[in-house]
């Protein structure tokens, strides 16, 4: 691996192609906040808000600013971001946040997770980086403690389904791992608290969702840890399960090069290269069944934009962690595909879905669920371990 040359590739794709692809063409100037449903030349396809994408891509801009260059604009859009959410997406009646709204602030579905919340204290952890005020830290606090309570605390979370076959689920623990690992940058770790948390979800990765006897990292699991043998429990998402390990691995790094930490993040993403990898088109599959059976979703065996994104990320930081060279060809494997089928040569950015084949599923650049986030982050991130991109930095 040509580690300078491939880190000034992604810096490049990031700062020449995918910010501009976005911005300034997203940021409503009447009603604040950012848009993010993009057909393929950038047209407008839909001016719904999805609210955790506020604060993710608020995020993204203040993570640009805080490390590469403290572009005015980029701030404007994450503060733009930030106060469309605060002032229009949060739920009176309760104080948690609304999942999607109009253009307008309109709210129109609220969901009983809080990752909208957990998104939104990345966004005002990095606002606080980039300005030093003291409310973006406590707004960042707020936020975070309302992701962990209802999380985590038995009987807060509405329940999904009847309680007689209950499970424990692997994507809570990742997301309140790379939560807690972006407030502790910003924020410090007073008393190891942020720290205490990823140990927790280290701790459950390790202990319920990791399955060295069959070489699986499950979605999810009895309270025991063990496999439940249904559709959803032997559902696994071999994405999910990179980025994961790919979160495992810089918790490793931060610690100096923890060795065990070390060895969780390379198990995970193997374990989910082998059993993702599409062996006969190429691409990661979406879903794949634990004992190798047949997947209910219909969608199993389509290429989503982000598991490739994760991908990217976890077998560059892997290269880098071990130097070895197994990671440098998956990565090299994994970046061939992606720009071959997910890349639009004409305007630039991912197209969000494709086919088993590879073939477009549609020309969507943005979604409900595609926003300046996985990608960017991908760039970003691979540039950063690449040495292309310092660490941020705060005032």
């Amino acid at each position: 691996m040509d580690t300078k040359a491939l880190g000034e590739f992604y810096k490049d794709k990031l700062l020449n192609e995918i910010v501009p692809f976005w911005f300034p063409r997203i940021h409503d100037t009447e009603h604040g906040g950012l848009y993010h449903c993009l057909e393929a030349d950038g047209s407008m396809a839909d001016t719904d808000k999805n609210v955790w994408a506020q604060g993710r891509m608020a995020w993204m801009l203040l993570t640009c600013y805080n490390s590469v260059e403290q572009r005015p604009e980029w701030l404007q859009y994450a503060e733009s971001a930030l106060k469309f959410v605060e002032e229009k997406c949060v739920d009176p009646a309760d104080g948690r946040m609304y999942f999607l709204v109009a253009e307008d602030g309109t709210p129109l579905r609220k969901r009983r997770y809080a990752y909208s919340e957990c998104f939104t204290a990345i966004a005002w952890a990095a606002h606080y980086g980039a300005t030093g005020d003291a409310r973006s830290a406590e707004r960042a606090r707020h936020w975070f403690d309302i992701f962990a309570d209802v999380f985590f605390t038995p009987g807060r979370m509405v329940p999904k389904s009847t309680g007689k076959r209950p499970t424990e689920n692997l994507g809570a623990r990742m997301i309140m791992l790379v939560t807690a690992q972006e407030l502790r940058q910003y924020l410090g770790d007073a008393e190891g608290y942020y720290t205490g948390w990823i140990d927790r979800c280290v701790k459950d990765l390790k202990t319920l969702f990791l399955h060295e006897d069959i070489k699986a990292v499950m979605e999810n699991v009895a309270p025991d840890g063990s496999v439940v043998n249904h559709f959803d429990e032997r559902t696994l998402n071999p994405g999910h399960a990179i980025e994961g390990g790919w979160f495992i691995l810089n918790e490793a790094k931060y610690r100096g090069g923890d060795k065990e930490l070390i060895e969780i993040g390379c198990k995970m993403i193997d374990w989910s290269l082998e059993r993702g990898w599409d062996k006969q088109y190429g691409g990661l599959l979406y879903y794949t069944d634990v004992y190798g059976g047949s997947v209910q979703e219909y969608w199993h065996n389509m290429k989503f934009w982000w598991p490739h994104d994760e991908a990217l990320i976890g077998t560059c930081l892997a290269y880098v962690m071990t130097g070895d060279e197994k990671y440098a060809e998956w990565h090299q494997r994994i970046h061939d595909w992606s720009f071959e089928h997910l890349q639009d040569k004409e305007h630039g950015e991912w197209y969000g879905y494709c086919e088993r084949d590879g073939s477009p599923a549609n020309t969507l650049k943005g979604s409900v669920w595609k926003s300046f986030f996985h990608h960017p982050r991908a760039m970003w991130s691979c540039a950063h371990f690449l040495g292309a991109i310092p660490a941020p930095c705060s005032k």
